[in-house]
């Protein structure tokens, strides 16, 4: 190789790789609320009983952070669920059953505004095309679009 063209390729190497944001997944439904982010987990669990779906786990990075002394703002991720639909949902394809359950992601941001934000069901089980997966989906997608509106709602509204 010549002086000439290793010049050009030592440059190349050289520069900086920057990375491209990553998009947004399909079908993220997020919500964006002035209520204070503990507020609007507490409304967030009151709306999952009200549809009545179960609260199978909850993942609190902040309490995780916390306990290795380390302070970052709220950070939760609600995983939700019912069993008669894990019930259909697996007997029609039990692959699916890697994406329940359905995760809600509420962070609390800088400016003390709250953030929510989950991908529809729908969207979650599109990959998987069995009649009775795909039925699960569209029965769940309203109950998600309720529990999220409902956390939002309520946690808008002002302190009693």
């Amino acid at each position: 190789m010549t002086y000439r063209h290793a010049l050009p390729l030592a440059l190349l190497l050289a520069m900086p790789v920057v990375a491209a944001p990553v998009a947004a997944q399909p079908e993220r439904v997020t919500h964006v609320v002035r209520t204070p982010f503990h507020d609007v987990v507490a409304t967030l669990h009151r709306a999952i009983q009200n549809q009545k779906m179960v609260l199978v786990c909850e993942a609190d990075a902040q309490k995780g952070a916390a306990g290795r002394g380390v302070t970052i703002r709220g950070n939760r991720v609600l995983m939700v669920f019912r069993n008669d639909f894990a019930v259909r949902l697996l007997s029609a394809d039990a692959g699916a059953g890697f994406e329940a359950p359905i995760r809600i992601y509420v962070h609390e941001n800088a400016d003390g505004t709250t953030t929510v934000s989950y991908r529809t069901p729908s969207a979650v089980f599109a990959p998987y095309r069995h009649p009775e997966g795909q039925a699960v989906a569209t029965a769940l997608d309203p109950i998600f679009r309720t529990i999220v509106e409902e956390a939002v709602v309520m946690g808008s509204a002002s302190p009693r």
